[in-house]
């Protein structure tokens, strides 16, 4: 805008005639004054017009500015267009940027390592696995271990159909007295319609009710038996299970690396081979640690299951045992002193069925 000014200003020294030619240029000195201070300070706006038609326009196309009220700025489309989308701090998008592709890098880099160390043990682990079922390697056995893992396997198996006829057992006694309550109900009904078999009817509905009741409280106890074998079996055995399926593995993955520092060691002795038979010493001393760790897990898990198994064991064969007896026996008050004894809660009546709402 002082660039206009100014050639506002030089034009207006130059007079031009009608027929186009210059005149003299007289000697202005306010004018020149004028012109050094617009080259000093720059124009204000409050002091300035600005003009809608172009020069030579009629006085109405003049708007004084004396009336904007603001501070003085200047008009510049291309510094408008600038600051429609403000740059960012210095070096801020590019730490940014450098800074996620250095995690993400980095997560790459790990995802790398862990694969090609899964595939490497993997790949140890299955060729000693082979030399071991073909008889070309050796394996690492602790005897004694090995029979008492052999014996809670074996007495798993048989646990299980304990547990399987034990159910069986539940389930069928479970349709009897099912059946004997029917029974009952069918001759009390029978006994209030038939006068002249009144009391027939009634003594075997009496009867039915008593054995309904003594096979009630033989189902607790028969229940009870099974749901502290189920978690001898599928909770206690199978936890010393899983501890062993991890000292099996740890001992195939032992078997690997001392066969690879074994051949590794009758090798040569140069420089790369040393360095490969350290490594291989690293790795065999840390599955080594990892071995005998989980034989010493598997060792305490077992002698604690022995342990458990027999107490669990002695206090439920002695209820199952008691419960039977007395039931067949048809001695009611041993039954029932034989549940209070184990701490055997019977169900009430129709607690198995469904709610209403769970039905719905």
């Amino acid at each position: 805008m002082a660039d206009s000014i100014m050639s506002k200003a030089a034009t207006m020294e130059i007079p031009i005639n009608s027929n186009g030619d210059t005149g003299t240029l007289p000697e202005d000195d306010s004018l020149e004054q004028d012109l050094q201070q617009v080259m000093v300070s720059g124009p204000n706006l409050n002091e300035t017009s600005i003009v809608s038609g172009g020069y030579g326009g009629p006085a109405g196309g003049i708007i004084p500015t004396s009336s904007i009220k603001g501070p003085a700025v200047y008009f510049n489309p291309e510094y408008l267009d600038r600051r429609q989308a403000p740059a960012p701090g210095p070096g801020s998008s590019n730490h940014n940027t450098n800074s996620t592709e250095e995690v993400s890098r980095g997560v790459a880099v790990e995802k790398l390592d862990s694969v090609k160390k899964w595939g490497i043990n993997t790949y140890k682990c299955t060729k000693q696995m082979f030399s071991e079922k073909f008889g070309r390697g050796s394996r690492t056995v602790d005897l004694e271990l090995e029979a008492q893992i052999d014996v809670l396997r074996d007495t798993k198996s048989k646990y299980e159909n304990i547990l399987r006829l034990a159910t069986a057992l539940t389930d069928h006694f479970q349709r009897i007295v099912q059946t004997q309550q029917a029974l009952g109900d069918a001759f009390t009904d029978l006994s209030q319609k038939s006068p002249e078999l009144q009391d027939e009817f009634g003594y075997n509905a009496e009867t039915q009710k008593l054995l309904c009741k003594n096979g009630e409280a033989l189902l607790g106890a028969i229940n009870f038996f099974v749901s502290s074998v189920n978690t001898l079996v599928n909770k206690t055995m199978e936890d010393t299970l899983m501890t062993i399926k991890q000292y099996e593995n740890a001992r195939l993955e032992f078997d690997a690396y001392r066969s690879d520092l074994e051949e590794l060691s009758l090798g040569p002795r140069d420089a790369a081979g040393v360095v490969r038979i350290e490594m291989a010493q690293h790795e065999y001393q840390i599955h080594r640690d990892k071995y005998e760790r989980l034989r010493s897990d598997v060792t305490i898990k077992l002698k604690f299951l022995e342990e458990n198994k027999v107490k669990v064991m002695h206090k439920q064969l002695l209820l199952f045992h008691n419960a039977i007896s007395a039931y067949f026996a048809g001695n009611q008050q041993q039954l029932e002193q034989t549940l209070i004894q184990f701490n055997v809660k019977l169900k009430p009546p129709g607690s198995d069925k469904p709610s209403w709402l769970e039905e719905q």
